[in-house]
């Protein structure tokens, strides 16, 4: 987008043509663009018809105020989860701080979540463009600043939240090396105060502070980020934070002991899985592993928790192609579902190789185990 058609986009002339456009059941359509264009030039009808779809596709992860925020399709796809940075800005507060700086806010979604928790925001964002719909986004309840991170110089005093971006021109990167602004210049920005970088949740261990409090988040259980908390009265810890419920779990317990499977099977979440932390959630249900370093745990008992996902184990198969084809077809099942984990099985691959057809529905789950590979059919509690 460029500049002017964004200052056109976040004006007053703009918002009855985004009003209009609201009320377009495919504003991606060429009918919709045809009709457009008749009444607006070119550049201005997409910049609407393209807002009113970006609007419509991140209610989904940003609630009903997405339908009135200004947005990019990277930004969104970058974007804080409502919860995510909802929960963020509480921290923000309970570790004292009343002043934040947002040092690359992006479109300002986490500035405004700072700014809704009674928080003072300022929010820097380097390109005109993003700033742009940034300020029109916070509507005055931010100060926004046009500028590169590496040549802010932020108050004492003051809180940092950097969101480095993770993309290049060959799309979204998980390598630390292509952060921008890079890890250095978030080292620098966060040392001597309170701050958060939010940061990719596969991170590499070796990069993380050993001063730090680093948080794996997962939404709904979706692991979304490696939260990074750094300050003067921070503990280093690692853990897992589980939102919506706000269920916390630390890691760096002994390695749990592995033992034949019994009759339940628990999953834990990403979040507990990265910040290793699957021991305590086997110390919590009286569990054991079933292999070492996969994070299955097993149990004679059904114990409810929001740290790991459930599952009745009903039958177990031989892990052969041949025997687990001839049983999706004897029980007739149409509707598979492959789980797996410590083998190097495609399950997209072996569930077209197994040809499931029928009425029913199966979960197959495949896993090393003490007596070798095996198939487990189970049921998810």
């Amino acid at each position: 987008m460029e500049a002017e058609i964004a200052a056109w986009l976040v004006s007053a002339e703009a918002q009855p043509w985004l009003e209009r456009a609201a009320a377009e059941p495919d504003p991606e359509s060429l009918a919709a663009a045809g009709r457009w264009r008749r009444d607006l030039p070119g550049e201005r009808a997409a910049a609407v018809l393209a807002q009113t779809s970006l609007r419509r596709a991140a209610v989904r992860k940003l609630g009903e105020r997405a339908l009135s925020l200004y947005l990019t399709r990277e930004g969104f796809e970058q974007a804080t989860r409502t919860d995510v940075a909802r929960w963020r800005a509480e921290q923000y507060v309970a570790r004292g701080a009343t002043e934040v700086w947002d040092l690359g806010c992006g479109l300002g979604l986490d500035a405004l979540a700072l700014a809704d928790a009674g928080i003072s925001v300022t929010a820097v964002e380097r390109d005109p463009v993003t700033a742009t719909l940034a300020a029109a986004n916070l509507a005055g309840r931010a100060t926004v600043l046009t500028a590169d991170v590496a040549e802010i110089a932020v108050p004492a005093g003051a809180a940092v939240f950097l969101d480095p971006a993770r993309r290049t021109a060959r799309g979204r990167s998980w390598d630390v090396a292509d952060l921008s602004p890079s890890w250095d210049v978030v080292r620098r920005a966060a040392e001597g105060r309170v701050a958060c970088a939010k940061l990719g949740p596969g991170v590499p261990y070796s990069l993380l502070p050993d001063d730090a409090e680093t948080l794996w988040v997962s939404d709904h259980g979706d692991l979304v980020e490696a939260a990074v908390w750094t300050g003067p009265s921070t503990s280093p810890r690692r853990a897992a934070l589980l939102l919506p419920g706000g269920h916390e779990l630390d890691g760096g317990r002994p390695e749990v002991p592995v033992a034949p499977i019994r009759s339940w099977l628990y999953e834990a979440d990403p979040a507990v899985i990265r910040a290793g932390a699957v021991p305590a959630v086997a110390a919590l249900l009286d569990a054991t592993g079933i292999a070492s370093g996969v994070a299955y745990l097993t149990a004679d008992r059904l114990v409810e928790t929001p740290y790991a996902t459930a599952f009745e184990v009903l039958e177990r198969l031989p892990y052969r192609e041949k025997d687990l084809r001839a049983w999706v077809k004897a029980r007739q099942i149409g509707t598979l579902e492959i789980k797996k984990r410590g083998l190097d099985v495609d399950p997209a691959v072996l569930r077209k190789r197994l040809a499931p057809k029928g009425p029913h529905a199966a979960t197959l789950v495949l896993t090393p185990s003490p007596e070798g590979a095996v198939a487990l059919v189970v049921r998810r509690v």
